[in-house]
């Protein structure tokens, strides 16, 4: 008797320690399966303030960068462009290599990057309206973050009054999460004056 009940256990896998054999996602599997996401596959992380830093994965999921969004300026005119939708919004960013290989930023046409999010959840890209003519100066690095470094960027958005009150940053790191900062509706940050003066004509 006790070896056909033994026989048993064994044919439906069972264990006599109470777990299962099954092992839980990970990845980008977990996230998908993940409540917490946008319904699109994406991880979605909690909302950080102006002025958090956030760890994301690197282009192509080469090394990690700390990004920090810092400042953030509202501007009806910069480096003598005028925005086609209202106002120029120019938030700029501290990108810290964290590990020892060069990282860099995911560029939007690999369906990554930057975006601003307007309260009503339309998304507005980096190239709307006149932001791509506006230069930024000292806040215009890109490219390859070498270990043990870091830069100065920036992203600047043309919005309408409404979408831009109350938004929200978005960034979409190489494994494609999803981090978010809430924007202030004023000029807010340490750099204001220098961001200011980096945007005169």
């Amino acid at each position: 008797m006790a070896a056909m009940l033994l026989a048993a256990l064994t044919a439906c896998g069972g264990r006599d320690d109470g777990e299962t054999d099954e092992k839980p996602p990970s990845g980008k599997a977990a996230a998908t399966e993940n409540p917490g996401n946008d319904g699109d596959g994406i991880a979605a992380e909690k909302t950080l303030k102006l002025g958090e830093p956030a760890q994301t994965i690197g282009d192509e999921g080469v090394g990690v960068l700390q990004i920090t969004p810092g400042t953030t300026v509202y501007a009806k005119a910069a480096t003598s462009e005028k925005p086609e939708n209202g106002v120029f919004v120019v938030v700029t960013m501290k990108v810290k290599a964290m590990t020892g290989v060069a990282a860099e930023e995911v560029a939007p046409i690999s369906g990554g990057g930057w975006q601003w999010i307007a309260p009503d959840g339309e998304s507005i890209g980096w190239n709307s309206g006149n932001s791509t003519a506006v230069s930024t100066g000292k806040y215009e690095n890109a490219g390859k973050v070498q270990p043990g470094t870091y830069h100065w960027e920036s992203e600047v958005f043309d919005l309408t009054a409404t979408q831009a009150k109350g938004g929200t940053l978005m960034y979409t790191d190489g494994d494609g999460t999803a981090h978010e900062w809430k924007m202030p509706s004023t000029d807010t940050g340490p750099d204001v004056a220098e961001v200011k003066k980096e945007l005169q004509p």
